[in-house]
């Protein structure tokens, strides 16, 4: 008998490790089904899924080296997710989409920081002012930040 990758057999758990079950199947051959491969739920330990001994189905879903990777899971039907009855926050990104906002804030342009409507206009002597000090308090941080990395290197 040919093994082709997507056949779905039986076979019987031969051993457990903690990695995953090696499954016996027809014609004395051996495969793996790898602990992420046992169930659609997260898998902590294999011996609350799998005995030994227990008849299994399993899909073949690789043939490497000599080596039969197996799935229990892929046998399975995949488990619905439950629908979620509160509304999603935010708003759809999506180019063209006209589902409404779920909030009040207004909306932001891409780049540009929300302020305050309350602020009368700057004059742009003001602005750059308020840049020069915001920028020289940037750098005098980075400067502290790179002295202490650089007197730690030292020691």
């Amino acid at each position: 008998m040919e093994l082709t990758v997507g056949a779905i057999l039986e076979g019987k758990v031969k051993s457990i490790t903690k990695f995953g079950a090696f499954i016996q199947l027809p014609e004395d051959r051996t495969g793996l089904v790898h602990i992420s491969e046992i169930t659609h739920a997260f898998v902590s330990d294999i011996r609350e899924h799998l005995t030994e001994g227990q008849d299994v189905k399993v899909m073949v879903i690789g043939l490497e080296n000599g080596k039969i990777n197996l799935s229990i899971r892929r046998t399975q039907p995949a488990p619905q997710r439950p629908q979620s009855d509160r509304p999603r926050q935010g708003f759809d990104r999506r180019p063209g989409s006209d589902r409404p906002r779920n909030d009040s804030r207004p909306p932001r342009t891409a780049g540009v920081p929300a302020q305050p409507a309350e602020k009368a206009p700057q004059s742009f002597d003001d602005m750059l002012k308020q840049f020069m000090a915001d920028s020289d308090s940037k750098i005098s941080g980075l400067k502290q930040y790179s002295d202490r990395k650089t007197r730690n290197r030292r020691k």
